[in-house]
């Protein structure tokens, strides 16, 4: 993670230095689910709603394309269909998307695709079990089996208008392609643990061209 962090601060660093950075602020509802698998058996859980906020950057390449990146608080995790537990996951979220930016009317579509990668600040696991209520933080020892690393990666999709003022609206999309799982086998079979999360997103860009 220390290698990406240190290539986007370089591009960052280039594109600053042409002064055509587009920074942007950004925010909107995160809908997160999480995809359990073990022994063979694989469950997605129920929806939660979280939120998705933070600074963004568009550096560019060429006429038109560009790297769409920032740092965002992204929340995720989910909600177990079978048994009254709920996990909640707070991650510092990192983008590397390979954006298109064509003109369409008086504005901009943008189209993105690329990398992602997330350090966890923070979670917890909550429930009722036996009448009994309970509350762990999923990224410490205290969780047992269901503890979770705090390091995540997958690939992520941005679709979206950019107006000439500068206001944004568009849709992005998370999927998980790291196991954060701490335990990869639970009782001698494999386990794992993938998120996933969708959203709708509002923002103001400026600076740039």
């Amino acid at each position: 993670m220390k290698k990406v962090l240190l290539s986007v601060a370089a591009m960052l660093i280039a594109g600053l230095s042409f002064g055509q950075v587009k920074w942007g602020v950004v925010a909107g509802p995160n809908f997160s689910s999480y995809t359990q698998k073990s022994a063979g058996d694989k469950e997605t859980s129920s929806i939660l709603t979280h939120v998705r906020a933070g600074v963004t950057a568009d550096l560019p390449l060429a006429d038109e394309f560009f790297i769409g990146t920032g740092l965002l608080f992204a929340g995720k995790g989910g909600k177990a269909k079978d048994i009254d537990l709920k996990t909640t996951l707070s991650y510092l979220q990192l983008p590397i998307l390979f954006t298109y930016k064509p003109q369409v009317g008086t504005g901009n579509l943008v189209l993105g695709v690329g990398p992602y990668v997330a350090y966890g600040l923070g979670g917890k696991h909550k429930g009722t079990i036996a009448n009994v209520s309970s509350e762990v933080k999923a990224f410490d020892d205290e969780a047992g089996n269901a503890k979770l690393s705090r390091f995540d990666a997958g690939g992520g999709i941005q679709v979206g208008y950019e107006m000439p003022q500068g206001l944004y609206f568009g849709l992005n999309a998370d999927l998980g392609l790291v196991n954060v799982a701490s335990e990869k086998t639970i009782a001698g079979q494999d386990y794992s643990w993938r998120n996933t999360s969708f959203g709708v997103s509002v923002g103001y860009k400026f600076g740039g061209k």
